[in-house]
């Protein structure tokens, strides 16, 4: 079965330290301080260690072979997005991530497929960038919950989603900058805790802020199974009904009207979640997602997916029927080239 994974990340393996070119700013950059792995820096300060499947095209090939998995959909990791930085500044940051990706796709058509990242705080820049990877190839962005703490349903924002519908790019919502991190860093909370919340914050925000309403041939997905919205989505409905005065001021739609409009990956870690996200969402809107390369991710690129009882339907969808209405991606150019291989 082919199996396509929406949701991995890479960076190049060597980077300007962006800092230094641009004389300010905590910009990441890597120290390649081992071999087979790389120190990320935010400024002076250690963030992460990544290892070398976050860069090896080959090696991440091989190892998405000990899962049956094909095609992976690359972006880069959002802690790149840089959205605090001077605007053109992120642009020249975006638009060296997205040469790097475009380059992958180009040399590896039949193994990956690209989203860009764009500077979000600009819409004016953002826009142009957009038209100008559509032409590179890539077939959409990845975008933060928030943009320097703002929500995304903000006037501000809607060039943005309205390109991104013209052109047909599909958009990924990745949480990032998770509220209240400096408050809770013990206990690895703000990946634990603060993700889900920040996932759930985007898809609320875009709900109520009738964004969808606005573009309804915008397809979004929402990292991480939607966060911690699908699994409290009786709450928002109901505080929906019950103070509309404060919920339904910029639109009057019912939350779970929306249930079926988006898409979601199927990073759950549990049967028992996932089959609940199916309930509400549909299978054609839930696809495989791992989070590759990183260790809160589906390493194991939805083995227990396939060991759950699912129809093959159900599974198909899941493992790239989903993913490839979402691209807007003819699923006989896939089956083709999978053929070839």
């Amino acid at each position: 079965m082919l199996k396509i994974d929406s949701h991995t990340h890479t960076l190049p393996k060597k980077m300007p330290n962006w800092s230094e070119k641009f004389g300010y700013g905590d910009f990441i950059y890597l120290q390649h301080h081992k071999k087979g792995a790389a120190k990320m820096m935010r400024g002076n300060q250690f963030f992460r260690e990544i290892q070398e499947n976050t860069w090896n095209a080959e090696l991440r090939i091989k190892e998405y072979e000990k899962f049956n998995t094909q095609v992976q959909v690359v972006c880069t990791i959002p802690v790149m997005f840089s959205y605090w930085a001077k605007p053109l500044d992120c642009l020249s940051l975006s638009q060296f991530l997205n040469d790097h990706i475009a380059k992958l796709v180009a040399k590896y058509p039949r193994n990956y497929v690209g989203l860009g990242t764009v500077p979000m705080q600009d819409a004016e820049l953002a826009v142009k960038e957009l038209e100008r990877i559509k032409k590179t190839g890539l077939r959409g962005i990845q975008i933060g919950s928030n943009i320097n703490d703002e929500n995304l349903n903000e006037e501000k924002f809607m060039p943005i989603f309205q390109a991104c519908e013209k052109l047909s790019l599909a958009v990924m919502v990745h949480p990032w900058n998770m509220m209240g991190q400096q408050k809770m860093q013990r206990y690895w909370l703000p990946w634990l805790v603060g993700m889900p919340a920040e996932t759930s914050r985007a898809i609320c925000s875009m709900i109520f802020g009738g964004v969808f309403e606005r573009f309804p041939k915008l397809r979004v997905m929402f990292a991480h199974a939607g966060g911690s919205f699908l699994p409290t989505i009786g709450r928002i409905a109901h505080g929906f009904a019950c103070r509309p005065d404060l919920v339904a001021i910029d639109n009057n739609v019912d939350p779970r009207n929306y249930l079926g409009k988006f898409w979601v990956d199927s990073v759950t870690h549990d049967p028992m979640m996932l089959e609940y996200v199916l309930k509400l969402q549909g299978s054609r809107r839930v696809m495989l997602g791992s989070d590759y390369p990183f260790p809160l991710g589906d390493l194991e690129i939805g083995k227990f997916i396939e060991e759950m009882s699912l129809s093959k339907k159900v599974k198909e969808d899941i493992f790239f029927r989903s993913v490839l209405e979402w691209l807007d991606i003819d699923e006989k150019k896939i089956i083709s080239q999978k053929k070839k291989r």
